[in-house]
């Protein structure tokens, strides 16, 4: 799976966006960058919810949420919000998510719209029009060369490849909009808080990964993972596998001069720091934000089995020393291939580590040619 172009005409702070994301490249890895403010979280969180939450009913007021007042003129039967292509190893599948006034406006629908290659995904609702009533607009995504069963049956297989990692900080659009503002309010007492609601969004949205602290849950599922394939391996030939002692390999490699143990109950881990012949023992809350960062991405892709996919992330380089923000595309070739990589970024480090043309940027550019 492989997210080729992106186009977006106007959407919040986005204006005539249009990006593209080579096949051939290798590593599969793409910097984004932009001024302060440009859109490259507005971007991402745009494409991942178009691409993971358009097909399952539960997922479907995110996007609701995420187009609270994407206008739609009364005469207008039709404004496109973004056009994505996608290569799925053997086709190019162009997917144009359109939204149009409901009909119930008395707006004459052109029968484009009401075309067999249209999927509706969901109603939200638009700005007050002038006879103020508040109408349901309805966003559709449109496909070329494909039935309706054929594009679902896409749209699913996109929606589980399509992932987004950002810090928990981060604003996320596709939360109701009364939830974000509780982030730069005190809360008073019986006040929902906002990480709760953002937890329960990561409960239904299986792509949405944030990464800032080590995630001990994920932790513990590889290990166990890991344990049940070997002893799966050991039914079916009588010799138990290596995916455990690998894991921890692999673990400790990052750590460089720690080394990480298990609980022998799974309920937790410490590590171990060797420094001149003397063993300090740790606990995760000892770690660098950088180290707890750095096994949590590589947690997160190993636990989730994320492999051809598209994934999208968000500031990868917060606390991240400057080597290891050059390091992380290493990393992410190592960890898992396969993947197309798309990093919003203010990291001059991390997009060295690579050729110019992979590096996206998002008008203004950020370095001018001179005349």
């Amino acid at each position: 799976m492989h997210l080729l172009r992106v186009q977006v005409p106007d959407f919040r702070g986005l204006k005539d966006i249009d990006i593209t994301f080579e096949k051939d490249f290798f590593p599969k890895i793409f910097p984004l960058g932009s001024q302060n403010g440009g859109g490259k979280s507005t971007l991402l969180q745009l494409i991942f919810v178009l691409l993971h939450c358009s097909v399952d009913d539960d997922k479907k007021p995110f996007i609701a949420n995420l187009l609270q007042g994407f206008e739609m003129a009364v005469y207008e039967d039709k404004r496109v919000l973004a056009i994505i292509d996608i290569w799925d190893g053997e086709n190019i599948v162009r997917l144009e998510f359109n939204c149009i006034n409901s009909p119930i406006l008395g707006v004459v629908v052109d029968e484009n719209i009401k075309s067999k290659n249209n999927i509706d995904i969901c109603c939200y609702s638009s700005v007050k029009q002038s006879n103020n009533q508040e109408p349901d607009t309805i966003l559709q995504c449109h496909f070329s060369n494909q039935n309706k069963e054929q594009a679902k049956s896409f749209l699913h297989k996109v929606s589980r490849k399509t992932f987004l990692a950002a810090p928990s900080t981060q604003i996320f659009i596709f939360l109701p909009q009364q939830s974000r503002k509780l982030l730069f309010k005190q809360p008073s007492k019986g006040d929902n808080n906002y990480y709760g609601i953002l937890e329960s969004a990561r409960s239904k949205l299986q792509g949405l990964f944030t990464y800032d602290f080590l995630a001990v849950d994920l932790l513990m599922k590889s290990f166990k993972d890991a344990r049940d394939r070997d002893f799966r391996e050991a039914i079916k030939t009588g010799n138990y596998g290596n995916s455990y002692q690998t894991l921890i390999n692999d673990l400790n490699l990052l750590l460089a001069n720690k080394s990480i143990n298990l609980n022998e109950d799974f309920s937790g881990v410490n590590f171990k720091l060797y420094n001149n012949g003397e063993t300090i023992e740790l606990y995760p809350e000892d770690l660098s934000h950088g180290e707890l960062k750095r096994l949590s991405i590589y947690i997160w892709l190993k636990s989730r089995n994320i492999e051809d996919a598209i994934v999208l992330m968000d500031e990868v380089e917060i606390a991240f020393h400057p080597d290891w923000q050059y390091q992380i595309i290493s990393d992410l070739k190592e960890w898992a291939p396969s993947n197309q990589y798309i990093l919003a970024t203010h990291s001059y480090a991390l997009c060295e580590a690579l050729t110019p043309a992979h590096v996206k940027e998002i008008e203004p550019k950020l370095i001018k040619q001179e005349s």
